[in-house]
């Protein structure tokens, strides 16, 4: 590795199996060409970049950006569920259970303990 080089790991998962591939490219290179040059689309031929969201350490960055030196670049797969829509079904289960208030969304037993 030269001084114009630099070390990155491409990550990307799915339920049955994951991959974390370093890959060494020159400064300058983008997310995009770095993630080509991971060769993890070969192991993972579903990835579309054109329509998959991409980050660096967990945070959401263009295909342009340009990464550093030891930066984990990631492949996320879109969501099979709305986060806020699943954790709407949880608590009306709770509320029909028993187990919350209605109204102020807290435990029900815990409501009668503080009177």
């Amino acid at each position: 590795m030269t001084d114009q080089q630099i070390s990155l790991e491409v990550a990307y998962a799915t339920p049955e199996k994951q991959a974390l591939l370093e890959v060494v490219v020159e400064q300058g290179t983008t997310v995009q060409q770095a993630i080509l040059a991971s060769g993890i689309i070969k192991r993972f031929p579903d990835i579309n970049l054109d329509v998959l969201k991409v980050g660096i350490w967990n945070r959401a960055c263009k295909l342009s950006d340009l990464p550093k030196k030891g930066d984990r670049i990631e492949i996320y797969r879109p969501l099979i569920a709305d986060p806020k829509e699943a954790r709407r079904r949880r608590a009306e289960k709770a509320v029909d259970e028993g187990r919350a208030n209605k109204v102020t969304g807290g435990r029900a037993k815990a409501a009668v303990n503080k009177e």
